[in-house]
């Protein structure tokens, strides 16, 4: 009676791998792509101490931070790496303190986020470390908006860009999203109140400025003939990252665009005409 011998999975130049039964798999794959667990983040450990000027409030256009001090009394120093800090979180309320105080912060800092630029990087660089979509997209929106949030910002962060690219030159020709993953789309923005307002201290949360009206041109999806809808919603890492680019250039000043194609060989200069 015949016996049924069992496929045996080896790997490439061994011994094994001469056996008539021997089934030779491919190497492992490298996992440059695979979600990496962040550690707790020091902004969930203040947000639940309550140290935090802040609290949610809820209107017909959705949620915003309600700031129970003038943002533009804060200490930049110690509240600004805190929220970038906590660019890490997928979860709620952590998620959105977090990314709406970061925009916040930067819509209202002008020349007090400059000189904050060197301890905000380790955050970003830890963000973008963690391989995970939805932080990777919240993340790119978050240093377009930043390289915007003042003068010198953008050149302010070259210095920087070998430890902020190598990822985005991972990703860079990506073309799709976990749309499961993604944050919805942001609301409709409106302009906080005046000074003189009773409402003052509760700022209406407003979205960062949508850098696409300062590109040369768009880039195709790689989805054959299906519709990708998260190209209109900007949760496409590949244009995302695109985006990103073209802002720092053309925010970088004169040596943007060389320490760029340092870090990103395939990526080419959208100031040229």
């Amino acid at each position: 009676m015949l016996r049924n011998k069992t496929e045996l999975k080896t790997e490439g130049f061994t011994v094994k791998a001469t056996m008539k039964n021997s089934v030779v798999v491919g190497p492992p794959a490298a996992g440059a792509f695979r979600e990496r667990p962040s550690k707790p983040t020091t902004f969930r450990k203040f947000y639940e101490r309550g140290e935090f000027p802040m609290a949610l409030e809820h209107d017909t256009k959705g949620n915003r931070i309600a700031w129970k001090v003038e943002i533009e009394k804060l200490d930049y120093h110690h509240y600004l790496p805190l929220f970038f800090d906590g660019l890490c979180e997928t979860v709620h309320p952590y998620e959105f303190f977090a990314r709406q105080g970061v925009h916040d912060m930067l819509e209202h800092g002008g020349p007090k986020i400059q000189p904050v630029i060197p301890q905000l990087i380790i955050p970003i660089k830890n963000a973008l470390n963690t391989r995970n979509r939805q932080v990777i997209c919240t993340t790119l929106k978050v240093l377009q908006h930043l390289v915007m949030s003042g003068d010198m910002v953008g050149e302010a962060l070259v210095p920087y860009y070998r430890q902020i690219l190598p990822i985005l030159n991972i990703f860079k020709n990506m073309n799709t999203s976990r749309r499961s993953n993604l944050p919805p789309p942001s609301g409709s923005p409106s302009s906080p109140p005046s000074s003189s307002s009773p409402l003052a201290h509760s700022v209406t949360t407003s979205p960062a400025p949508d850098p696409g009206l300062f590109l040369s041109s768009g880039f195709p999806v790689n989805s054959g003939d299906g519709i990708d809808y998260s190209q209109q919603k900007r949760e496409n890492i590949g244009d995302l990252i695109q985006e990103t680019l073209e802002v720092f250039e053309r925010y970088g000043g004169e040596d943007a665009f060389i320490n760029i194609k340092y870090m990103v060989p395939t990526y080419e200069s959208c100031m040229i005409s």
